[in-house]
């Protein structure tokens, strides 16, 4: 089971949804999405805009390489969906939760997420760069690889995480907490100033610290 942070809203979600048409899978500009249930369904977009998701659950439902400029998910629930190698510019993410999700190089520059938890979501490779994220929790997920360059962290944690190689250069962390995570080899130590890192975790920045003060460790 998901953990949401103490102020994470949960997903509003009316008791009964709507089965998603051909119609709503294939995006068009401007397009508005409200209290629809989407399964084992392929949503297709190439270079569409301003797209709206509200109060939608996606269950198994695939996005291959799908491109949205101002895309708007809003009280969503996406379990076992593949949005790999998708492009989502300028987008936002609030009220949202995404479950045992295919995110492998998701770029989502500029984003914005906000009372979001990530689930057993396998994101290596993606990027979050100049995104801003409040209230967000990763648990048990693969980030190994992906680029939170410049971007802005509130209140977020990263529970049983994989971070391998994660780059963090030039971030902002505040009440950011790190618990039981793989951190080795993560650039941009410098910008942990404002985070809490368990002692078990800290073990595994040990590498990128002495590499960022100048120090030799001899064996």
């Amino acid at each position: 089971m998901h953990k949401r942070s103490a102020t994470a809203k949960e997903p509003k979600l009316p008791p009964a949804l709507t089965p998603a048409t051909p119609t709503d899978t294939d995006l068009v500009h401007d397009g508005k999405y409200l209290s629809l249930e989407y399964g084992q369904a392929t949503v297709t977009g190439n270079n569409v805009e301003d797209i709206d998701f509200e109060r939608c659950r996606f269950n198994q439902t695939r996005f291959p390489g799908i491109t949205i400029h101002r895309a708007g998910f809003a009280d969503v629930v996406l379990q076992g969906c593949d949005l790999a190698n998708g492009r989502l510019f300028n987008s936002r993410i609030f009220n949202a939760t995404l479950t045992n999700c295919r995110m492998t190089g998701l770029h989502m520059p500029e984003g914005g997420f906000r009372d979001v938890v990530f689930d057993g979501c396998r994101i290596d490779l993606a990027s979050f760069r100049f995104s801003r994220l409040r209230d967000v929790v990763f648990q048990a997920c693969n980030l190994s690889e992906a680029n939170f360059q410049q971007a802005e962290l509130h209140n977020v944690r990263f529970e049983r995480c994989k971070l391998v190689a994660t780059q963090f250069s030039n971030v902002s962390m505040t009440a950011v907490h790190f618990t039981g995570c793989d951190l080795n080899g993560v650039q941009g130590i410098t910008s942990f100033n404002g985070a809490t890192v368990s002692s078990a975790d800290a073990m595994s920045l040990l590498n990128a610290l002495t590499t960022a003060l100048g120090i030799t460790i001899e064996t």
